[in-house]
C-alpha cells in the first residue's frame, strides 16, 4: 500500500514537471518579435528609435541567455542525478536540450536584430552629420 502510494506521487509530480517544461517551451518559441516592436522599427525614424529597438532586443536576449545557464544547470543535474527521476529522466533530459536550443537559437536572432538597429543608428547619425558639415548654398 505505501510503494503504490509513493509511485502515484512520483508519477503526479512528474507530470507536473513535465506540464511545467510544456508551457516554458511553448514561451520559448515565442519570440520578443511583437506585432508592438515591429510596428517601431518600421516606424523608427530616428537614431534614438533605432537604439531604443536595439537595446530592447539585448534586454530579451540578456534574459534568455539567464535562462539557458538556469537549463543547462537543470540538465546537467537530469544527467548526474538521473536515478532520481527514474523512468523519464531521459524524456526530461531531451526536452530541456530541446529548450536550450531553441533559447539560443532566439538570442542569436535577438541579437542580429539589436545588431541590425544600432547599424541603422549609426548611418543615421552619420547621414545627420554629413548634412550637418555640408556648405549651404
Amino acid at each position: 500500500m505505501k510503494t503504490k502510494y509513493g509511485k502515484f506521487l512520483t508519477a503526479l509530480s512528474m507530470m507536473g514537471l513535465l506540464a511545467s517544461l510544456n508551457t516554458v517551451a511553448t514561451a520559448a518559441h515565442m519570440s520578443v518579435d511583437t506585432p508592438e516592436i515591429r510596428a517601431a522599427a518600421q516606424n523608427a525614424a530616428t537614431r534614438s528609435d533605432h537604439e531604443a529597438i536595439a537595446k530592447y532586443y539585448e534586454d530579451a536576449a540578456a534574459q534568455l541567455q539567464a535562462k539557458v545557464k538556469e537549463q543547462k544547470q537543470l540538465l546537467e543535474q537530469y544527467q548526474n542525478k538521473s536515478y532520481l527521476y527514474g523512468r523519464q529522466a531521459q524524456d526530461l533530459q531531451s526536452h530541456t536540450e530541446a529548450l536550450i536550443r531553441d533559447y539560443e537559437r532566439t538570442v542569436k536572432a535577438d541579437i542580429q536584430e539589436a545588431t541590425l538597429h544600432r547599424q541603422m543608428a549609426s548611418k543615421l547619425e552619420e547621414n545627420h552629420a554629413a548634412i550637418n558639415k555640408s556648405p549651404t548654398l
